[in-house]
């Protein structure tokens, strides 16, 4: 395979990574006998750590990329292309985060089910590029330093101010606006406090450009990474809990009984550093394509596992109802047929597309001559009726 020097394949890698956790992570969860989920048991619990790191890992990931993308651009501010290509890519993720809870055969009854409105974690991602699109834009006047630091800010405030903004009552909100605050109705992830992790990334993306051409750019990410994120994993907690008492503030206190935040802030952190110290040996085709075809994945597994469009899912015939070995096999040949079937529509991608641009383009000629006749039509009979009054020569 021929190496691109200005790809990141440590970050594909990542991102493949975290696409197969959450493919099996999804499917154990959702199709697991709850007789056999048993937190004293050393192999469920080391399974549930590492599954929640992967949301985390996702949301960091897609806010280093998309601003490693961003910045290497030298204009700024709106000048910069790839801002209207963020803007698209963002509202292009919240469309397909809502068509994938579709379901046809409700659509075809007149009726849209309350599903519809939930918000997943392509709604987060894809507000979060346009979150991160806005900071930009807002600190193109200071992108030296005042770009980096207002999304670290965004990152403490949102992960401080938990403890607080995870208990408020949204209900005077449109139910479609609510569901991006609260899991109240029932959305799998919130817009707060998610997009601390992708500011992270956009973060962590700014100063990895800025030093990109530094010979120990690399020793120094993988030593800091480490330390950084050991502390959070097993310090950030008692710290919180030394600020509670010497401060007297609750806040502290209550970040402490729920630090899950900070610590899966370190887990980031150790990750980065571990694919990082790998990266020389990561650059399989087939893992870097995985990591590459994310979207595709994701809205695979979202229709085999979930049903989008018709309810007709795994998950519907097998809801926790599948023992140890049923769903180790079962998660295995889950991961390869969502990744196969991805792979394919890449490969394919652009011939598909040909192909549906053929009635697409049709479609627009057609409409766009009736249009044309019609206005002609209307043209006509305009002046006709202004002659009738004598508003108009013959």
């Amino acid at each position: 395979m021929s190496i691109n020097k200005t790809r990141l394949y440590f970050i594909d890698a990542i991102r493949a990574w975290a696409i197969l956790m959450m493919l099996q992570g999804h499917f154990i969860d959702g199709l697991l006998d709850h007789t056999y989920r048993d937190d004293s048991n050393i192999l469920y619990m080391t399974w549930k750590y590492f599954r929640g790191i992967t949301a985390p890992v996702f949301f960091t990931v897609s806010g280093f990329i998309f601003t490693y993308l961003l910045i290497r651009i030298p204009q700024t501010g709106w000048d910069n292309p790839r801002v209207k290509k963020g803007i698209k890519r963002g509202l292009e993720l919240l469309a397909i985060g809502y068509l994938l809870r579709l379901n046809l055969l409700g659509l075809f009854k007149g009726e849209i089910y309350s599903s519809f409105y939930l918000v997943d974690v392509l709604h987060c991602i894809g507000l979060s590029i346009l979150g991160i699109i806005g900071v930009y834009v807002l600190t193109a006047n200071y992108r030296k330093w005042g770009f980096p630091m207002f999304l670290l800010s965004i990152t403490l405030v949102l992960f401080v101010f938990e403890p607080w903004y995870k208990t408020a009552n949204f209900h005077l909100l449109p139910q479609l606006i609510a569901n991006y605050f609260t899991k109240a109705n029932g959305s799998v992830f919130t817009i707060l406090p998610w997009f601390g992790y992708a500011t992270f990334g956009s973060f962590v993306s700014v100063l990895f450009t800025r030093y990109k051409n530094s010979k120990l750019l690399y020793h120094y990410a993988i030593g800091l990474g480490l330390f950084t994120g050991a502390i959070l994993i097993f310090y950030s907690s008692d710290f919180f809990l030394s600020l509670s008492k010497y401060t007297g503030v609750q806040l502290f206190a209550d970040i402490f009984f729920n630090n899950y935040l900070f610590i899966r802030l370190g887990d980031v952190l150790v990750v980065f550093s571990i694919f990082m110290l790998f990266r020389r040996f990561i650059i399989h085709k087939t893992g870097l394509r995985i990591g590459q075809s994310t979207l595709s994945i994701y809205v695979v597994h979202f229709i085999i596992l979930y049903g989008s469009f018709t309810g007709l899912g795994l998950y519907r015939y097998f809801h926790h109802s599948l023992g140890p070995w049923p769903i180790i096999m079962g998660a295995i040949v889950f991961m390869a047929v969502c990744s196969y079937f991805a792979l394919k529509y890449e490969d394919n991608k652009t011939f598909l597309k040909d192909k549906l641009n053929i009635p697409v383009g049709s479609i627009k000629l057609q409409t766009h001559q009736t249009l044309l006749f019609s206005v002609s039509i209307l043209r006509a009979l305009g002046i006709r009726v202004l002659r009738l009054f004598g508003m108009a020569k013959n």
